[in-house]
This record gives structure tokens, sequence and C-alpha cells, in this order.
């Protein structure tokens, strides 16, 4: 429990990093706080999409008998990836990549990084 509970504090460092790029690379200085919460949610999407293959919204929808969302219920792998991305998202902003680019990267970025930390052969070597 002490892994995820550290992943998790990792998962919310990693999250400045990447809200921050949002902010200095994406949000207009001239719209109002209510808009740029839309940006911020929809630039969250990416990374649910990317790494869930749903919204934030869908994932809702789907799991109305659930309390939080759908981070809450990742398992470290799951949350080790998402760290990752929104490392990653972060820098691609600041690139000036277009959202839909950095949606297909990340995606293929989450299936490669899920393969390995789930394969068995990683399992042993953690284990030496």
């Amino acid at each position: 429990m002490l892994g995820w509970t550290a992943k998790r504090e990792l998962s919310k460092i990693n999250y400045r990093i990447h809200t921050d790029a949002i902010k200095q690379n994406l949000i207009p200085v001239e719209i109002t706080p209510a808009q740029a919460s839309i940006i911020y949610a929809n630039e969250a999407d990416v990374l649910n999409v990317a790494m869930f293959g749903v919204t934030a919204k869908q994932w809702r929808e789907e799991n109305a008998d659930l309390k939080g969302n759908i981070r809450d219920y990742a398992s470290i792998n799951e949350l080790i990836c998402l760290s990752n991305m929104e490392n990653l998202n972060a820098v691609f902003i600041e690139q000036g990549m277009h959202q839909s680019e950095r949606l297909m990267k990340l995606n293929q970025i989450a299936i490669h990084q899920m393969s390995v930390l789930e394969s068995d052969d990683n399992d042993r070597k953690l284990l030496k």
C-alpha cells in the first residue's frame, strides 16, 4: 500500500508540471477562469483517452455506482504510466505539438509502457 501512496504523490507533482505547461502555452490571457478550466479538463482527457480509452465523463457515466474518478481506480502500473505521460505531454505542449498528434503519440507510449510494466519478465527483474 505504501508504494501506491507514494505513486499517487508523484502523480500529483507531475500533474503540476503538466498544468503549468498548459497554463503557459495553451491558455490565452484574455479568457475567463471557466474557459480555462475547460482547457485543463480537455487536456486531462487527452491523458485519460490515451491511457484508458475514455474521457472522465464517459468513465463516470459507465461507473455511476463508484465514487471518485478514473485515476482513483488505476493500478500502480497505470499510475506510473500516467505520471510518465504527464511529463511527456508537458514537453509536447511546450514544443507546440498539436493535440491530436499528442494523443496518438501518448497512446502509443501508454501501450508500450504498459506492456513493459506488466510483462512477467519485468516482474522477475524486479525480484532480483
